[in-house]
């Protein structure tokens, strides 16, 4: 199920609310002894997330499909107590080396957080209304829940499933029918690096691919040096404005990109930004990145991946860029900072010719209190 993005939370008799995870999203197939992690869109991700397996089988129905989302809680030693998620953990979970893998998933543990129930043993449960899969969900997830903990009482273990030690462990999604509590959340968690809330009618099917769903985003606007820009995959415009803002101490930031615009706005953008163009390597605050870049484009460079350069996610994806002279600030839009950067797109509003670049720090941005992944998934 897709999502569709609102700027208001819906009210009314019938719906369904929930936190917003920044993770990947993720469908668990359990048959047995045999656990299986897959994507949306059917990538697989069993092997990147060993750690999972046990707390699943622990945790699941012996038969059964369950839809969620993989997030990584954030570790003391990378962002300092009380923090949430730390999203670019989970990035560099997905890795092609074995022994890597195996490495991370000891230092930054997933954790899965379950929201919907696809299958339970034989029975197809898409067509059912969500109250129906959610109460069916709880009542599976409890009954196992139950029976670890008899035999944990037993044996004198501990179960790494549900709730298990906090740093690997599979979670019920929080939910709530009250849309003052979901208006609450909304602004609460995003200390936790949580995108938002999501709202579900309970009498919906279950309908793959389909935007049923809404989504309630955190949108807020920033001012933001253009650095430079990277050139559209058909070649012929601006694809995307390189963001940059100030530390305290006056270094520029890459914080994200701008892009998303028309065909049209992309050839307008190469005309205008072309005088920018000339004489923007000197003195430029990101020479050294495009020097990395230009060195690594030479024939026979080593393979070293610099700033810039392509991604796993993105094989073979041209991230090479223009610098551009630093005098242009543009308004954008931005729904999260983490870790110095916008979590996801910004969307450009407008030039902000009345700003000076050097005024673009990141003191203007606005920043919610940190908050705890325990403490959201531990919320009734």
């Amino acid at each position: 199920m897709l999502a569709k993005l609102s700027d208001e939370i819906p009210v009314g008799d019938g719906w369904l609310y929930e936190p917003k995870w920044d993770g990947f999203r993720c469908i668990v197939f359990r048959d047995g002894d045999t656990i299986e992690l897959a994507s949306r869109n059917e990538r697989p991700f069993t092997r990147y997330f060993p750690e999972l397996l046990g707390p699943l089988l622990a945790a699941l129905p012996q038969q059964c499909v369950v839809d969620g989302e993989i997030v990584v809680p954030a570790t003391s030693a990378r962002r300092g107590e009380g923090q949430g998620l730390d999203f670019d953990a989970l990035l560099q979970r997905i890795h092609p080396a074995e022994s890597r893998v195996r490495r991370l998933a000891a230092e930054t543990p997933a954790s899965f957080v379950a929201f919907d129930l696809l299958a339970l043993g034989d029975r197809n449960l898409l067509a059912e209304a969500l109250h129906v899969r959610h109460d069916l969900l709880v009542q599976a997830l409890a009954a196992h829940a139950a029976d670890r903990e008899g035999a944990d009482d037993r044996d004198g273990s501990r179960g790494g499933g549900v709730d298990g030690d906090g740093s690997t462990a599979v979670y019920l999604c929080p939910s709530t029918t009250d849309a003052q509590v979901a208006r609450q959340w909304f602004t609460e968690f995003e200390g936790a690096g949580l995108d938002g809330v999501i709202a579900k009618r309970l009498a919906d099917p279950y309908t793959p691919d389909k935007r049923t769903l809404v989504k309630v985003k955190h949108r807020r606007t920033a001012d933001c040096v253009v650095a430079g820009y990277r050139v559209h995959k058909d070649g012929k415009g601006v694809g995307s404005l390189l963001l940059g803002l100030l530390d305290q101490e006056g270094t520029l930031h890459h914080v994200g990109v701008a892009a998303s615009f028309t065909a049209k706005r992309r050839t307008e953008l190469l005309a205008e930004l072309e005088p920018l163009t000339h004489d923007a390597m000197t003195n430029h605050p990101w020479r050294e990145w495009a020097e990395w870049q230009q060195a690594a484009d030479q024939p026979g460079a080593s393979g070293q991946r610099m700033p810039g350069a392509g991604s796993r996610w993105n094989a073979g994806k041209d991230l090479g860029w223009v610098p551009l002279r630093i005098e242009r600030v543009a308004e954008v839009t931005f729904g999260q900072l983490q870790e110095g950067r916008f979590r996801h797109g910004s969307q450009f509003l407008h030039w902000r010719t009345d700003r000076d670049p050097a005024s673009c720090t990141y003191d203007q941005l606005e920043v919610a209190a940190p908050v705890s992944f325990a403490s959201v998934v531990h919320r009734s």
